[in-house]
């Protein structure tokens, strides 16, 4: 099942790869039966679905940031609280974010964020 070392690792590893903002290079990091859950939005089951999910919210930006304020791990989970910035040209639009992932034979199993999409919306809204 592996360490929370190991949990931790695998998230800090994937939470820096989105910056590369390729959405079929974070395939690896999922397993095939990964529930990908973006809290105000409905879920989706399985890799190709989170991966086509990531891809359509990426093309949104040109980059896209993840800072961890904080994490905490036990077992397989681990939660992080984030800002997550997204570039648009020269404007960025920054999100609050508390994440959950379970972690499983050294993948992400589950992603739930949680956020504001109110807050998302207006700053999306006032950039564009």
């Amino acid at each position: 099942m592996g360490t929370a070392e190991d949990a931790e690792a695998l998230v800090r590893r994937f939470c820096s790869a989105f910056a590369d903002h390729d959405a079929e290079g974070l395939r690896p990091f999922f397993t095939d039966d990964v529930i990908y859950h973006n809290i105000p939005i409905e879920p989706v089951v399985g890799l190709d679905a989170t991966i086509e999910l990531i891809a359509s919210f990426t093309a949104m930006f040109e980059g896209a940031e993840f800072e961890i304020l904080n994490l905490a791990v036990r077992d397989h989970v681990v939660l992080t609280e984030r800002v997550d910035t997204f570039a648009m040209g020269d404007a960025k639009v920054t999100l609050p974010v508390m994440g959950t992932f379970e972690t499983r034979d050294g993948k992400i199993s589950a992603w739930r964020d949680y956020f504001d999409m109110a807050q998302f919306t207006a700053q999306i809204s006032a950039e564009g």
